[in-house]
């Protein structure tokens, strides 16, 4: 799965400012679209598209427990992408319902900017959109006033235009299904708010993410089983596998994981263990294979530490390019005089 949003066109724009209900603060309404002039236009679209951009290209979709027509927001964008409803229309519904999701003395009141967008692309193929984005947090910053021979200085507040606090970019693809989302939080003082009470979304399932679960898991796995029950080497040296036999293998089969990656049966018998203790915290108690998507791999191995840190002011880097490199040239052991471990490194020459 591939977003881009570098020539996405904002169509139209409408401002408004949502309170928090539970303090009174109502809502103040525009009555009419915002104009972008050509100046403020790409800095806008930065402050709505970067973080997008940035984040993990995770897709989400309109839930509800019984049918998406009682959905809150569902049918009124339905009726906007299909030209049923004009986007004002659809703004005011937004607002009103996001005040009364509001009711709670940690929610905070902000600017909220709904957006009819063009040129989303997923998967090389361009669609429409409904943006929803919420900015919370002010800013101060100083603004200089020439008077007479003096510089007057006033301190102000404002939006940062660097950081986006909420944001959901609605494709106009699989409808039917409850389209396919973008969902961001950066400010997340109640987890639940913006995803669920506000949205009404839920994280798409699929292989793409099944294979973000389960190097996520692996990775905990290996902090909190392997390495105490061994060392930082041990710890490493399953990462190292595990995303070697990812990076080999076009699917995930848990009886040849487990045969190839993790020979000892005690440690198989600790990894099915840790599996149904903690494989609902993941969403993969159930799942045992998928087709793996290599797309997914690079994010999960550049967040992972592949280095052993020690008091000794030396630190260790591993190459998870190299599987096989970890095992078979480091070797740890005890000095009996120094009462000391070490590390023992083979290598032909250093590098330049």
């Amino acid at each position: 799965m591939a977003i881009n949003l570098y020539n996405t066109q904002i169509e139209e724009l409408y401002i408004h400012q949502v309170g928090n209900k539970c303090r009174g603060e109502g809502i103040f309404w525009n009555d009419h679209p915002t104009y972008l002039s050509d100046e403020i236009t790409p800095l806008v679209k930065e402050f709505f598209f970067k973080l997008f951009r940035e984040k993990e290209e995770t897709l989400f979709q309109f839930v509800h427990e019984v049918d998406l027509e009682y959905h809150d927001l569902y049918p009124g964008i339905k009726k906007c992408f299909d030209a049923q409803v004009p986007l004002s229309q659809l703004a005011l519904k937004v607002c009103k319902h996001m005040y009364d999701q509001s009711n709670h003395p940690h929610v905070k009141p902000g600017e909220v900017y709904i957006a009819r967008l063009s040129s989303v692309i997923l998967d090389n193929t361009k669609y429409n959109a409904i943006g929803i984005f919420k900015s919370e947090l002010k800013h101060d910053f100083l603004q200089f006033k020439k008077k007479e021979s003096q510089m007057e200085m006033l301190l102000q507040q404002g939006i940062s235009l660097s950081k986006l606090d909420k944001g959901a970019i609605i494709i106009d693809l699989d409808g039917d299904e409850g389209y396919r989302i973008l969902n961001i939080d950066t400010n997340r003082y109640d987890t639940k708010y913006w995803t669920e009470k506000v949205l009404g979304v839920d994280v798409i399932l699929n292989d793409n993410l099944y294979t973000k679960k389960y190097l996520k898991f692996f990775q905990d796995f290996a902090k909190e089983v392997i390495r105490p029950a061994g060392d930082k080497r041990d710890e490493l040296l399953f990462m190292n596998k595990a995303i070697h036999h990812f990076g080999t293998h076009d699917t995930y089969d848990q009886d040849e994981f487990l045969t190839e990656v993790l020979e000892d049966p005690g440690m198989q018998a600790e990894f099915d263990h840790y599996k149904v203790e903690q494989g609902p915290k993941y969403g993969i108690e159930d799942l045992s294979s998928f087709a793996i998507v290599n797309e997914a791999i690079k994010p999960a191995v550049r967040n992972f530490k592949s280095l052993i840190e020690l008091d000794t002011n030396v630190a260790i880097k591993m190459d998870f390019v190299n599987a096989e490199s970890f095992e078979k040239f480091v070797e740890k052991g005890w000095d009996e005089e120094r009462q000391m471990y070490y590390y023992l490194v083979y290598f032909n020459k250093e590098k330049k």
